[in-house]
């Protein structure tokens, strides 16, 4: 579903070099957890796949389709949040959805029922008529979840998705990654809420200066440190060794 070939990507004319030949393979019915400290290069490598970065060497492929050979096509396929969204505050809640619905080619009946189901879960279908500049920080997370699920995309990538969450809708939001991962399609995200991507992911890779330095499931990673922890101290070891 998504793989990353010998990625890297560096800054300041190749001085600082954030990915650091990355290679990680992310399955078709899957939530893969993307663990690192602060500026580890997480979130470079998410924008590497959804395209607001290039990659300055190595391949990155999503549902079978390059991103840099094939943009668009593999952009159909994602649905992205970013840790931050960044709406267009001067249209409604419903403009802005149906303007995402438009470029995913989302049928009338198919946003009605998909959009129905989203609002009220994450309890917006109040606000949905209201300018976007009028949103909470919490509203605007709902908002975008809700516009990044509207085309129910093979790949869903969530750079911090729990940020701004009261706890009922993150426990809604954790229930639907879960049902998005049991049709088949995968869940990629970033999170520094270690006790979350323990409950929720069947595997994790972890990040330190660019460069992968473990991945896989709870256990092999407590294999690999050789402890039987939590995934927060197995990440204290993993990243301080």
């Amino acid at each position: 579903m998504l793989r990353f070939q010998n990625i890297s990507k560096a800054y300041q004319k190749g001085k600082v070099k954030a990915v650091d030949g990355l290679d990680l393979t992310v399955n078709p019915g899957e939530i893969f957890g993307f663990l690192g400290p602060n500026g580890a290069g997480k979130t470079t490598s998410i924008k590497m796949v959804v395209g607001l970065l290039r990659q300055d060497e190595g391949k990155i492929t999503v549902n079978g389709h390059d991103t840099h050979s094939e943009p668009l096509r593999a952009k159909e396929s994602i649905g992205f949040v970013p840790d931050n969204p960044d709406l267009y505050d001067k249209l409604t809640g419903m403009e802005y959805i149906n303007f995402i619905a438009d470029v995913y080619q989302v049928s009338s009946f198919e946003r009605r029922q998909r959009l129905e189901r989203l609002v009220n879960m994450f309890e917006i279908s109040g606000a949905m008529g209201d300018l976007i500049g009028s949103f909470s920080h919490g509203m605007k997370q709902k908002l975008a979840l809700t516009a990044a699920l509207i085309h129910e995309p093979p790949l869903l990538i969530l750079d911090e998705p729990m940020v701004g969450l009261d706890p009922r809708s993150a426990h809604l939001f954790k229930e639907l990654m879960n049902e998005h991962c049991r049709q088949g399609r995968t869940v990629f995200f970033s999170t520094h809420i270690l006790d979350v991507a323990e409950r929720l992911c069947h595997r994790v890779g972890i990040i330190k200066k660019g460069k992968l330095i473990a991945c896989g499931t709870l256990d092999e990673l407590r294999h690999q440190v050789g402890q039987k922890g939590s995934l927060e101290s197995v990440f204290l070891e993993v990243t301080e060794q």
